[in-house]
């Protein structure tokens, strides 16, 4: 009988993971002994643990097993920032992504996504940009529309996302850069049952909440958070049955159009903090291998595939056969794309290697 090594050294390594989360064998003392940075540690990965894929730990504190990488460039999406190897998820959140962006072209009309920050091969703290992102279920969609081009590497690495915000005023969305489509494509990411949140500026909250006019349950789900009137951030549920993985509290009920969001536009959110007289500000403190779930350390030292070209995947997006004939309005096209279930995306597969 042929036996599939890379499918038994997937199997070894996913026992191994369990072991240590369910037996709280496994000591990362002595792994992060030096105090190194666990950002260090988990930046310093340039491929993936060749295991099952799990998130372990929470959006902010956790580790990935088992990720794969979205194509560089696919029918309906441009990654971006490919220096930063952060183009990495659970197959859950990479299926999202490309179902997604496939939506987003023919329901909305929107021209592609340009693509941000994922996650790194293994997940955990990033060197630079993130406190979340470190389990492979959140991702970063830029509000900039893809161009009708595939772009260079190194525009890749040098254009700049188009902000929302009118400089010259506060928390105050530009006209002259926000459209309708913005509305949409932002309210469609919120709409799928997966997509436990979406992170957003609280000027494109409080725009949100002044001009939808279709169903607003999914509007819930979009929060109001520092930053992000570049992008916005999508963050997906725990996948069924991930253990170790920590879901964040449910959303309140409501479309979010209430105190809590008129409390962004006072200056509570924005004061800085008081310092007593000679106060040194204190030492920045980095979390260690032992600040991160016990089975982080098996992860960060597991096994890799031979390359990224075969830890590489595709989800080659199967959409639903036909919109229902009473979808006709943009808000009934968002809603059957809520509907539409996430079985539609096969199991993805390796893609072949590049010739």
């Amino acid at each position: 009988m042929r036996i599939d090594k890379r499918a038994a050294l997937r199997r070894c390594c996913s026992a191994l993971l369990a072991l240590a989360v369910s037996t709280g064998l496994l000591s990362t003392d002595a792994a992060s002994a030096d105090g190194t940075p666990a950002k260090e540690l988990f930046g310093a990965r340039a491929l993936p643990t060749e295991a099952a894929p799990t998130s372990y730990g929470f959006y902010s504190k956790g580790c990935l097993a088992g990720g794969i990488a979205i194509p560089t460039d696919g029918p309906t999406w441009q990654a971006m920032r490919l220096s930063r190897n952060r183009r990495w998820g659970h197959p859950q959140m990479i299926g999202l992504i490309e179902r997604f962006s496939h939506d987003a072209v023919e329901k909305i009309g929107w021209p592609g996504l340009l693509l941000g920050d994922i996650s790194q091969p293994r997940g955990g703290p990033m060197l630079s940009g993130h406190a979340s992102h470190q389990i492979g279920l959140d991702a970063d969609i830029w509000l900039t529309p893809m161009p009708q081009r595939t772009l260079s590497y190194q525009e890749r690495e040098e254009i700049s996302a188009t902000s929302m915000l009118d400089k010259s005023k506060f928390l105050t969305i530009d006209p002259s850069v926000w459209t309708p489509s913005h509305a949409r494509l932002i309210m469609m990411a919120a709409s799928y049952p997966e997509v436990e949140r979406v992170f957003v500026n609280p000027a494109i909250k409080r725009k949100l909440c002044d001009t939808w006019r279709g169903d607003r349950a999914a509007l819930g789900k979009v929060r109001p958070i520092y930053g992000h009137d570049y992008h916005f951030h999508i963050r997906i549920k725990c996948p069924a049955g991930s253990k170790g993985c920590k879901d964040q509290a449910t959303v309140p009920a409501g479309d979010g159009c209430d105190k809590s969001l008129a409390w962004w536009f006072t200056d509570a959110p924005w004061a800085k903090p008081k310092k007593k007289p000679g106060e040194k500000p204190p030492k920045p403190k980095f979390a260690t291998l032992a600040d991160l779930p016990k089975a982080c350390a098996v992860v960060l030292n597991g096994p890799a595939p031979a390359s990224e070209q075969q830890a590489t995947y595709g989800a080659a997006y199967r959409a639903p056969a036909a919109i229902p004939a009473a979808a006709t309005s943009i808000e009934s096209v968002i809603g059957a794309a809520a509907e539409a279930p996430l079985a539609n995306v096969p199991v993805p597969l390796p893609r072949p290697a590049l010739q």
